[in-house]
């Protein structure tokens, strides 16, 4: 979508410089220009993000299926030191966010 709005607009703009139109069909040609342009932009960087989404994050670590981020950091960890403390961290957090 993005490379045929972009090729769109670029004939468009190439046939607006050519002909030199200064009435209503040249400003309607102007604008549907800048509008395939926008177009263009909008559909390169959705393909951008997608892709980006797609890829994991180098700085993260992989998660396994099933097991889900505790939400807890490594000072609160260090922090409470009890295992009871941390379950219940974790049961509580579990409950506050249950779409995780």
């Amino acid at each position: 979508m993005a490379v045929v709005a972009a090729l769109a607009a670029f004939w468009l703009l190439a046939v607006l410089i050519v002909a030199r139109r200064q009435d209503l069909v040249g400003v309607a040609g102007a604008l549907l220009c800048v509008l395939l342009a926008t177009v263009a932009g909008v559909a390169a960087t959705a393909a951008r993000q997608q892709e980006a989404d797609a890829r994991p994050d180098p700085g993260q670590p992989p998660l396994e299926p099933g097991i889900e981020p505790s939400g807890i950091d490594a000072d609160t960890l260090e922090m409470l030191g009890d295992r009871d403390a941390v379950r219940a961290m974790r049961d509580r957090h579990r409950r506050d966010h249950p779409e995780r």
